[in-house]
């Protein structure tokens, strides 16, 4: 029970490596409220493991905003708070990326990391603790072609992480960040732009372990991270890619 006693929002946490996260904190006995845009999803996986869903749009503040007021009336502040909630835009050319797609990007990626700090910090420098976790990417590391934009974002978000981390620290906040190569998530399919045994193959061959990172694999990672065992660690930006990286 290595999270015993603590709270947690996890963005993004009704399915794909958000919903790994969650259940792994939930298992180490924290309470968990798994914020998602599918409210659905977030209800169902909350009952499943005996945590809180609700209904929150990360790239809007005012959403973000009634989803504090929901948390604060079940828990208070949280010691946890996990900035999973991402996206990317198809496989294509940097020029042939609609603004469509650069702005959602950005705002689900990136902008939703400045909502949620904007929203939560001053409570927890308050209170003077507390550890934020930040899903980045190995694109945000080793930018793959044809994903210029989503890996700027994933590399802004590790950026931000460091930044945070040293603005931070004397206030007792940790920050650090995941690198996941890509895994068993709904957005498997739009970073390979087509999912076939062929493209499978040639993906995993870029990965020395010669598999995809799992929930499970990000849920033991952030479980440490989030947890009193790591709290000598902040502006880490810790790889789960099975070499990718390397």
């Amino acid at each position: 029970m290595r999270l015993k006693g603590k709270t947690a929002i996890v963005t993004g946490g009704a399915s794909g490596f958000g919903a790994g996260i969650a259940r792994a904190f939930a298992a180490q006995g924290a309470q968990v409220c798994i914020a998602d845009l599918n409210g659905a999803g977030a209800e169902a996986l909350a009952a499943e493991i005996g945590a809180t869903g609700c209904t929150v749009d990360v790239s809007d503040g005012a959403s973000i905003k009634t989803m504090a007021a929901a948390t604060d009336a079940a828990f208070g502040t949280p010691d946890i708070i996990v900035n999973n909630a991402g996206i990317t835009h198809l496989p294509g050319l940097a020029e042939h990326i609609t603004e469509e797609d650069f702005d959602r990007v950005f705002a689900v990626n990136c902008k939703s990391v400045y909502l949620m700090t904007r929203q939560f910090l001053p409570d927890m420098k308050a209170r003077g603790s507390g550890a934020i976790l930040n899903i980045a990417s190995t694109a945000g590391v080793s930018p793959r072609p044809l994903l210029n934009w989503y890996n700027a974002s994933k590399g802004w978000m590790i950026t931000a992480t460091k930044a945070l981390a040293v603005e931070l620290a004397p206030a007792g906040i940790r920050v650090n960040a995941l690198n996941p190569v890509a895994g068993e998530t709904p957005l498997l399919p739009s970073f390979m732009g087509s999912d076939t045994p062929e493209i499978r193959a040639k993906f995993l061959a870029t990965i020395p372990m010669g598999r995809f990172s799992t929930p499970e694999d990000m849920g033991h990672a952030a479980t440490y991270l989030c947890s009193d065992e790591a709290s000598m660690i902040t502006g880490v930006c810790m790889e789960v890619d099975g070499g990718r990286c390397i």
